[in-house]
């Protein structure tokens, strides 16, 4: 049996390839999914997600997470968390829950803390300052607040023919307290079938749950087609139909794998991605919305990377 492993963003490529090498000598893809989004949740310098993530509108990081089993269709999810070191982990607990598997708010931060989840302060000095030059921009020049809504969205398959899905996102960037997007929502920002495949989601989730693409995507694959396929029937269908009946289509990326490894993409937006599976190795992809409802997808070149790097990591004044 092949393995595979797909994820939204360059953010999510370390942790792509610290899974693959479990996965490859025959790890599980619920760890699969854990490893990787745990490595995005650590990192201070991804500002959408985790330690470093963005806050609400007063300056509170509020994070969401969700985790799917493909096998059993067991799901977790928190919604507005806070101070909870890796809410993926807290998602993937509460998928074995038979009732309460979804907590908001205060619920799903207590929950953690009486689980032993490592309680932590999330937002950093550098997130906080980049909140204060925005409520400064916006009192300044009326400008809208909203910026910034990357999810980390993964989709595993493992050599045994399971498979497994994860989300997690710190959401919108100045969002109003209570706010919860796509990304712990089935059908929306994930959904996984391991008979089938899996598909998640990123972008503005006000838009993607509109549509329910994820699992859109999920059932097109089970049709027949392959995931290339599905994934452009279905993002680029919805984009101009919602571009039609509502006047406008927010940004939204989606990934997808199936059940033997093989994968597909399609965007409305620039949009990079991480995947790996038994016939290659990890690798970023950039893809973008081509005509006639094709995907165009090219590899990442280095002054891309190297370019990335120093944004991400540019001194905030």
């Amino acid at each position: 049996m092949s393995w595979g492993m797909i994820a939204t963003w360059r953010m999510a490529h370390d942790g792509v390839t610290q899974a693959s090498e479990a996965l490859s000598n025959n790890g599980q893809a619920g760890d699969a999914i854990e490893t990787t989004i745990r490595t995005v949740e650590d990192y201070p310098y991804y500002k959408s997600v985790g330690f470093g993530g963005l806050p609400n509108a007063e300056g509170i990081l509020e994070m969401d997470a969700a985790f799917m089993d493909g096998d059993t269709f067991k799901i977790g999810a928190v919604a507005g968390i806070t101070d909870t070191k890796n809410p993926i982990s807290v998602a993937r607990k509460l998928s074995d829950e038979k009732f309460n598997s979804f907590r908001v708010g205060d619920g799903a931060t207590k929950y953690a803390m009486l689980n032993g989840f490592e309680r932590k302060n999330m937002l950093t000095q550098r997130a906080h300052r980049i909140w204060e030059k925005r409520v400064e921009e916006i009192a300044k020049s009326n400008l809208s607040p909203y910026d910034g809504h990357d999810t980390i969205g993964a989709i595993s398959l493992d050599t045994n023919g399971s498979m497994a899905a994860g989300t997690s996102s710190s959401g919108l960037f100045m969002k109003k307290p209570g706010r919860v997007g796509d990304s712990p929502l089935s059908g929306s920002g994930f959904y996984v079938d391991s008979e089938i495949g899996g598909a998640t989601a990123t972008g503005l989730g006000e838009d993607l749950m509109k549509g329910c693409l994820a699992y859109e995507i999920v059932r097109q694959m089970g049709e027949g087609k392959t995931p290339q396929e599905a994934c452009d029937q279905a993002v680029y269908t919805f984009h101009d139909t919602l571009t039609k009946r509502y006047g406008k289509a927010g940004a939204f990326s989606l990934v997808a794998m199936n059940n033997t490894g093989q994968w597909g993409v399609a965007t409305n937006v620039e949009f990079t991605f991480s995947v790996a599976n038994d016939q290659e190795k990890p690798a970023i992809y950039l893809a973008n919305m081509g005509e006639n409802h094709q995907t165009i997808i090219e590899p990442i070149t280095q002054e891309w990377l190297d370019a990335y790097e120093k944004r991400i990591k540019a001194p905030i004044d």
